[in-house]
Order: C-alpha cells, then structure tokens, then sequence
C-alpha cells in the first residue's frame, strides 16, 4: 500500500489507517461492479472477530470505509451505465465511504472528482481505492452540508437518509441546476415523493454486516 503523505490527514493517523487497511483488508471486486476493485474487510479479519469496542478507531467511528456499501454499488452501477451524467462534469460524492460511486465516475469520465467524508480513515480508504483503480478521487473532509458548496454539477448520495437533517438538506439542493442521484436502500427518512425513481437493484453489501445478504436499493433523481 501506498503511504504518500497526505495533507488533510496526519501522518501518524495515515500511518495507522494504512496499517490496519494491510492488516484487515483484502482486494476485491464490488459484486455489482465488478470492474472496480475495493480493499474490502476480510472475513478472518481481527477488528471483524474483536468485540464491539474495538470496532470503533479512536475518534469513535467505525470502519464504514472498509465495507461496500449496497447503496453505493447501486450508485455505482448506475453511473457506470449511464456514463453522460457524469462525462466532462464536476461530480462531489456526498458520504463516500469506500469511494466506489466516487471511482465509478471517474472511470465514466467525470471532469473532477470530489470524495467528502467525515472519518479520516475513509480518507485515506478512497485515495487508495482510486490509486488502486487507477483513477483521480480528491477526497475532503469538509462539512458540506453546513458549508452549502455549490461548485458541482452531479451530486451523488448513497445510502445517506438515516438522518433527517441530510433529507432535508437534500431536499433544500432542488433548487440547484445541476444533477444530483441519491442511492436508498428503503430508510425511513427518506421522502420518496421528492424523487423520481431511476432503476433499483439487488445487491448485497460485502462483506455481509447486515441482515438480509440481498437487499433491494434504489436510485433516484430529483423531482424538479
């Protein structure tokens, strides 16, 4: 793995997210993109068999970056299929985790990549799984919803109405003349009335945290 430094995350925090990415993680494909590659956590994975506690880094965020979301593959597959939503423009992927809908645009030839995340392991997670991808992600651990940025014109959301904060600053982006794609496994914040419905899905999570292996996820646009 590569430890080039990076300027938004401390080197002694890069450093530990690099050794528990080598220590925990394997490559592997999203099941629904199968052309993308993802360090992905194994299933003899020590953080997978520690109890609870230790599922948590010492911010108090679990390792969300090393699982592939169904949402996110969703995305992902939708983006790649339909790759003139993405062609030539500014695309920010709001809640990227492993980065794979952020990866999928730039492999469906999106101008400018931008990855936002909150957690500076998934930081490091979505500039490696670019690197390993062989495409440019720029990641950011800007606060968007607060800052409002309006320098984007595909925005992507997978699997982000668990709170309804984020639903309501979704709703609040229908006003923007760009395009945003929001990825939903079915959460109760969300406001499907608001969306127009793209395709849907089945797929499953890897490795397999929740459930139900194959979940049923869809893909919408806003209604304007």
């Amino acid at each position: 793995m590569d430890d080039q430094p990076d300027s938004l995350v401390p080197p002694e925090t890069r450093r530990r997210a690099l050794a528990i990415m080598q220590e925990n993680t394997a490559i592997g494909p999203a099941p629904l993109c199968p052309e993308i590659r993802l360090h992905l956590l194994r299933d003899d994975a020590p953080v997978w068999h520690a109890s609870e506690k230790h599922l948590f880094d010492d911010a108090g965020l679990r390792p969300y970056w090393a699982f592939c979301w169904g949402s996110g593959q969703a995305l992902a597959r939708y983006v790649l299929d339909h790759p003139e939503l993405v062609r030539g423009q500014r695309v920010l992927d709001f809640g990227a985790g492993c980065g794979v809908a952020s990866i999928a645009a730039a492999m469906a030839g999106a101008a400018q990549v931008t990855a936002t995340e909150i957690d500076p392991f998934a930081v490091v997670a979505i500039e490696t799984n670019a690197r390993l991808n062989g495409v440019a992600v720029e990641p950011s651990l800007e606060d968007v919803v607060q800052t409002n940025r309006g320098d984007w014109e595909v925005l992507l959301a997978a699997d982000v109405c668990y709170w309804s904060s984020n639903t309501a600053w979704l709703r609040s982006l229908a006003e923007h003349e760009g395009i945003v794609l929001v990825s939903d496994p079915g959460r109760p914040n969300f406001e499907r009335s608001a969306f127009r419905e793209l395709a849907r899905y089945q797929v499953r999570t890897v490795p397999e945290i929740e459930r139900y292996s194959i979940k049923e996820t869809a893909v919408y646009s806003f209604q304007h």
